[in-house]
Parts: C-alpha cells; sequence; structure tokens
C-alpha cells in the first residue's frame, strides 16, 4: 500500500521497483496488493515487476472495495455485490498480469449485502480457478463464521499490534479454530513503533493519518510519552523498536504474520531483521505491559471509517 496510496505522494516508479525485487532478494515470497491501493496502479506496478518471479510468490489482493469514476473524480466505493466483486476481481487479473491470484481478500464487508452472498461469489472465483485462496478483511469472529460456512476462509486481515488490540477480544482464536492464517497489517502501528515519526505536524496534506484520533497532535503528544521506556526495552533486547513491535507479533501464534509496509530499502531490511529477534518471556509481558488499548489514547479511525469496519471493539 505504502507504494501508491495513503500516506501523501508516492514514490517515484524506480525507488517503487528496487523496494520489491531488494524484498524479493532477502526471501520475502507474500506481496499484498489490492484494487483500492493507488486506485488500480499498484496492481500494475507489482504485476509488472514481480511478474518474471511469479512462481515464487504468494500474490494475494482485495476487492469489493475499489476506486469508481465519477463526474468530479474517482472515489473510494464500498460494494459487496456479487457482480461488483466479480468486476473487480477480473480487474485485478488483468492488471497483475496474472491467471490468478493465490490470495483473495474481501477488503470490507458491505454491510448492506449478506456476507454469505459476497463470499458465494468468490467462492464461484476459486470453482473457475481465478483465485485459489479467500481471505476476509476487518471482520468480527462471528462474521468470520458465517463466511466460512460458505466456504473456507484461509486468511484474515486486519491491524493488529501493540497498540491495536482488538483482534484478541475473539478473531485470533476464531482464526485459530478454523485453521485460518491471521495477517496483522500495520504491525508497527503506521510508524509510531518505529520511534521515527515525533512530529505528525509534518505529514503530507493527504496522509490519512492526519484523519486518525490517534494522530491529533494533542493525543499523539500524549501517546509520545510511551515511546521512551519502549524504546529502552527494544534496546535492552538487542533490536531495534520496530523490530521489537514484529517479533512481538510473530510471538503471538504461528498463524499469525505480520505485513510491515515501507518505501525505503533500509526499513526493509529492518523490517526482515525482526525474522532473526528472539525476546525472552520478560520482555514479551512487560511490552505487552506498556503499550495496550489501556494505555494508548484516541480511536483507531474517525466515525466514518470505523463505520466501515466490523471488528470487535474494546
Amino acid at each position: 500500500m505504502n507504494l501508491s496510496h495513503a500516506y501523501g505522494a508516492p514514490p517515484p516508479a524506480e525507488q517503487a521497483e528496487r523496494l520489491l525485487l531488494q524484498a524479493l532478494d532477502l526471501g520475502v515470497t507474500h506481496f499484498d496488493t489490492a484494487a483500492l491501493y493507488g486506485f488500480g496502479a499498484n496492481e500494475t506496478l507489482v504485476g509488472r515487476v514481480l511478474k518474471a518471479h511469479r512462481s515464487r510468490i504468494v500474490l494475494a489482493s482485495k476487492g469489493g472495495m475499489a476506486g469508481v469514476n465519477f463526474p468530479d473524480g474517482v472515489k473510494r466505493v464500498i460494494d459487496g455485490r456479487p457482480e461488483a466483486i466479480r468486476r473487480n476481481c477480473e480487474d485485478s487479473l488483468q492488471r497483475l498480469g496474472t491467471d490468478v491470484i493465490d490470495v483473495y481478500y474481501l477488503h470490507r464487508w458491505d454491510k448492506a449485502v449478506p456476507i454469505e452472498d459476497s463470499v458465494g461469489e468468490m467462492s464461484r472465483l476459486v470453482e473457475e480457478g481465478k483465485v485459489r485462496l479467500l481471505g476476509l478483511s476487518e471482520v468480527s469472529a462471528a462474521t468470520l463464521r458465517r463466511a466460512h460456512a460458505v466456504h473456507p476462509i484461509s486468511a484474515v486481515q486486519t491491524e493488529y499490534s501493540l497498540w491495536t488490540r482488538n483482534p484478541e477480544i475473539a478473531v485470533l482464536r476464531a482464526c485459530r479454530d478454523i485453521g485460518a492464517a491471521f495477517v496483522a497489517f500495520s504491525p508497527t502501528a503506521r510508524a509510531f513503533l518505529t520511534g521515527k515519526l515525533r512530529d505528525v505536524t509534518t505529514l503530507d496534506a493527504k496522509d490519512i493519518r492526519r484523519g486518525m484520533p490517534r494522530f491529533a497532535p494533542e493525543t499523539y503528544a500524549r501517546n509520545l510519552a510511551l515511546l521512551p521506556p519502549y524504546e529502552a526495552l527494544a534496546r535492552e533486547a538487542g533490536c531495534t523498536p520496530a523490530q521489537l513491535a514484529l517479533a512481538w507479533l510473530l510471538a503471538r501464534g504461528e498463524h499469525v504474520i505480520p505485513l510491515p509496509g515501507t518505501t525505503s530499502v533500509e526499513h526493509l531490511r529492518e523490517n526482515v531483521g525482526a525474522w532473526d529477534v528472539q525476546l525472552s518471556a520478560s520482555v514479551l509481558a512487560r511490552a505487552d505491559a506498556l503499550i495496550n488499548q489501556h494505555t494508548v489514547m484516541g480511536g483507531r479511525y474517525g466515525v466514518q471509517s470505523e463505520s466501515e469496519v466490523d471488528t470487535e471493539r474494546f
């Protein structure tokens, strides 16, 4: 997502291509995109750069939320109707330059459409060989179980990190129960847990974090008070703050897969290095106690975006 969408102006194409190929060289095999990211531009980028390496990677994309042309421009639309999901998938296949998508997610559950109808159409895409495995994004355990009754769900993708704990209510357990992977996006808390974002007033005017309550200047200033002891804990563990965040997730269970995103090769190498970080039970417990749903100030999303997700809430 970071290469085409959400955090201000995307990097130059050459930088994005270099990052994707460097990730491949470092052993990354799971690449995640969506019709929404850059309104198709990210899928085009990923497809073009990684096409020659298609057999080496797990390629994931998402539909049910995409850009739609209106007289005043392209706008994001959540549409879970079967015909919309099919159109999204076929457009994604074309942009990605592939015959099949390994993991295809419903990016958001359209609450105007029964989840059974949306997943039913996705199951037909599996039957036709256009998709291998199905996933859901930002859903509750109850919705996950309803969907799984229609067709096996292989992955659930939701924000999860030390500072976003909603999946711990029921979704992590539900994923384990049905044998699904849990893919944790924003595992470093949209840069908060890297320790490198100190002044949110410097964010690009179009950066989506500007609309998130936790990143409001006064609220973020209060959250910054959590960083000094957290950074000290990372030093004690012999890793960077970002690596501590990722290693904490890797320790949550074999079915938990952190999904970090970056535009920087340096940060990419740092993220991949988290795989080799071994955290003691004491460090894990202290990180857990230091940054959690009770110590972090502010909501995850604004009112509109919050209404569009189906995750359990504290």
